[in-house]
C-alpha cells in the first residue's frame, strides 16, 4: 500500500482528499495544515507521495520544494493548484513531479492521483 503525506491548510479540503485517497487504497501516514509542519513531520512518515497545496508552500526561500525533496528523497511530490495559471509551471520548475488542479472534477483529481500512485509502482 502506497504511503501518502497530505498537506493542505483547509481542513475541509484535507478531509475530501483523505476520503479520495482511502478510496484509491492509499494509506495516509500524516497530515499538516502549514508548511513548517509539513517539512518537520513528513520525512518521519517515509511517504511514497507527498500531496501538498501550492498555497501552503513557503515561497520566501525560493527553494521550498527543494527542501521537501531533500527531506523526502524517494517521494513523488504532487502539487495541488487552485488556479491553472503561471503557477503550474512554477510548481513544476520548482521540483514538483505532478500538478493537479483543485478545480477539476473529483473524478479527474482521483484519476491524476491514481496515475501518480501507479508511477511509483513502475519506478
Amino acid at each position: 500500500m502506497k504511503r501518502v503525506y497530505l498537506a493542505d491548510a483547509l481542513s475541509d479540503e484535507r478531509s475530501a482528499l483523505r476520503l479520495m485517497l482511502v478510496d484509491l487504497k492509499l494509506k495516509i501516514v500524516g497530515e499538516a495544515g502549514d508548511w513548517a509542519s509539513t517539512l518537520a513531520m513528513a520525512p518521519a512518515t517515509f511517504p511514497d507521495m507527498v500531496l501538498v497545496d501550492w498555497g501552503l508552500v513557503s515561497h520566501e526561500s525560493g527553494n521550498a520544494l527543494s527542501e521537501l525533496r531533500m527531506a523526502c528523497q524517494s517521494a513523488v511530490v504532487i502539487i495541488l493548484l487552485s488556479h491553472m495559471d503561471a503557477r503550474d509551471q512554477a510548481a513544476i520548475s520548482s521540483g514538483a513531479d505532478v500538478f493537479i488542479n483543485k478545480g477539476d472534477t473529483s473524478d479527474r483529481v482521483a484519476e491524476r492521483l491514481q496515475i501518480a500512485a501507479e508511477s511509483i509502482l513502475a519506478g
